[in-house]
C-alpha cells in the first residue's frame, strides 16, 4: 500500500469525505451532497495549497484523530476546535506540518457543529459519479468514516498559505435565512405564512446532513390531502404534517410529497450547517429574483 495514506485512529460521532458534490444529477434521484459549509472546506484547502474542490474531511462535534503514513501540511477550520499533533496545541485555522506516524487530533467544537480537516494533496477515494464526497441519503461515496479507515491522499500539487491564522466567521448565535416564498404557499394559511416569517424557531437536535429541522409554531394548512411527489431543491422548506418546517441541505431527497413553504437562498445555507440545537432562527421573506 502506498505510503501516501492518512489511517483513522478515532473517527468521531460523523466524519465524513466532502468535497464540492456531485451536482446535475437530480434527475436521477441523486442529491448533490457535498461539504455543508463549502466556503470553510475551500478556505483549508486554500491554506494548505489544495484546489478549492479537493476532498476534505466533515467532522461532526466531536472531531476526529488521525495518523498520516506520510509528512503533510494540515489546516483544521469550521467550527472552531482544539487541535493538537501528539498531544501540543497547534493553530487552527493556520496551515500545520504533521510527520509521518504522528497523530493529529481534530478535537471537539467549542462552538458550532462541523469542523474541516484538509491535508496536503486532499483525500483520493475513488470518485462516483465525478464527485468523492459520502451522501448519507443515497449511500453513494465512500461510508462513514470508521476507526482503523485507511485513507488514500494524492500529490500536493501546491504551496501552502503563508498565513498565522485565516479569519472565519464564527458559528450563528442567531440565524437569520432569507426564504423566497412558494411554491406551494397556498397550502397553508394565512395565518400559517405570517407566523412563519414572523416568529421565533429553535434548531431542533433532530437536524442533519438531510436537513435543518427546527421547533416552534406548528404550520397549519389551509387544504387536506397529500401533493403528488415533485421535485425539490437545496433550501427548500418542506412542511410534513407536524407542521415543523425542514430545510434541505446537501443529502436531501431530490423529491419530496410534502408541500414546500418556501425556499432558502443558497449564500445562507453554509451558517445553518454550523447552528447547533437551540439556535433562534428567523425565516425572513424576500422577493423572487
Amino acid at each position: 500500500m502506498t505510503d501516501r495514506a492518512l489511517a483513522v485512529v478515532r473517527a468521531g460521532a460523523l466524519t465524513t469525505v466532502q468535497d464540492r458534490g456531485r451536482p446535475g444529477h437530480a434527475h436521477l434521484g441523486v442529491p448533490r451532497s457535498g461539504a455543508l459549509d463549502a466556503p470553510a472546506a475551500a478556505l483549508v484547502n486554500r491554506l494548505v495549497g489544495n484546489p478549492p474542490g479537493a476532498a476534505v474531511l466533515e467532522t461532526t462535534l466531536t472531531g476526529c484523530t488521525l495518523r498520516p503514513r506520510c509528512a503533510v501540511t494540515v489546516a483544521v477550520g469550521g467550527a472552531p476546535c482544539p487541535v493538537t499533533v501528539d498531544g501540543r496545541p497547534v493553530p487552527w485555522a493556520a496551515p500545520v506540518r504533521v510527520r509521518a506516524g504522528a497523530v493529529l487530533d481534530v478535537g471537539a467544537a467549542d462552538s458550532g457543529v462541523r469542523s474541516y480537516a484538509a491535508v496536503s494533496g486532499g483525500v483520493l477515494v475513488e470518485p462516483v459519479l465525478g464527485s468523492r464526497s459520502t451522501d448519507l441519503l443515497s449511500g453513494l461515496g465512500p461510508p462513514p468514516l470508521a476507526d482503523g479507515t485507511v485513507l488514500p491522499l494524492g500529490r500536493p500539487g501546491g504551496r501552502h498559505a503563508r498565513v498565522d491564522v485565516a479569519p472565519l466567521p464564527a458559528p450563528p448565535a442567531e440565524l437569520v435565512l432569507r426564504v423566497t416564498p412558494g411554491p406551494r404557499a397556498d397550502w397553508f394559511t394565512p395565518e400559517a405564512v405570517r407566523a412563519f416569517t414572523s416568529r421565533v424557531y429553535r434548531v431542533s437536535s433532530a437536524s442533519n446532513r438531510i436537513g435543518l429541522r427546527v421547533d416552534g409554531p406548528a404550520l397549519e394548512r389551509a387544504r387536506p390531502g397529500e401533493l403528488p411527489s415533485e421535485g425539490t431543491v437545496l433550501g427548500a422548506v418542506q412542511v410534513p404534517p407536524d407542521g415543523m418546517p425542514v430545510v434541505f441541505l446537501a443529502d436531501h431527497p431530490t423529491t419530496g410529497g410534502y408541500p414546500v413553504i418556501g425556499v432558502v437562498r443558497t449564500p445562507d445555507l453554509p451558517t445553518a450547517a454550523q447552528a447547533v440545537p437551540g439556535t433562534p432562527v428567523h425565516f425572513m421573506a424576500v422577493r423572487r429574483r
